[in-house]
């Protein structure tokens, strides 16, 4: 596995696992406690989620207060495009966002720490998102920044998405509830 530091966020990392095809299909690990704490990955995941969406459905940018997620992220199949913004106040990069493509294709998967929001949008007929969490989904602190706030100026591939009631409800960053001092990593 190939483990890469987004350099405009730190704490954001790109992975690329090792593929082994052959006539058959491929085998790759998605997972492996050693080598993600070696790639700086040390975080210990206590929930599993799958979502499947259809082309057009964009959801987030979400994020937990009091109970952050860090979360590992894999497209099984189709196309997203996935985005990580930095809400910790306190921070040289706060509003800062990083975008990638994450396909079953490319099989690259990413690590967004606690205390950033995410989102992605499907640009495939459909796809398939499977993340590992590190702290279990709390609806009572789960919290979402709007999608198009002005002042993230996010380069989304669509124009008008599917969105959830929660999303189209969400806050702008400069009027959201964030992290507190105290839970920032």
């Amino acid at each position: 596995m190939k483990f890469v530091a987004v350099a405009s966020l730190p704490g954001v990392i790109l992975i690329e696992p090792l593929l082994f095809e052959d006539g058959r299909g491929f085998f790759m690990e998605m997972y492996h406690k050693e080598k993600f704490s070696e790639g700086g990955i040390s975080e210990v995941f206590v929930q599993d989620n799958l979502s499947r969406s259809e082309m057009g459905t964009l959801r987030g940018l979400h994020y937990q207060l009091d109970r952050p997620q860090g979360k590992l992220i894999w497209t099984i199949e189709g196309e997203i495009f996935d985005v990580a913004v930095d809400i910790r106040r306190q921070s040289p990069t706060f509003g800062k966002w990083h975008s990638t493509i994450l396909s079953g294709k490319n099989k690259r998967g990413i690590y967004i720490p606690p205390n950033f929001a995410h989102g992605f949008c499907v640009l495939s007929d459909a796809a398939v998102v499977f993340y590992k969490c590190t702290e279990f989904y709390s609806p009572s602190h789960e919290r979402a920044i709007r999608w198009d706030d002005p002042t993230l100026s996010i380069d989304w591939p669509i124009l008008t998405p599917n969105l959830s009631e929660k999303d189209e409800g969400a806050e702008f960053l400069k009027d959201a509830e964030l992290p507190s001092l105290d839970s920032l990593g």
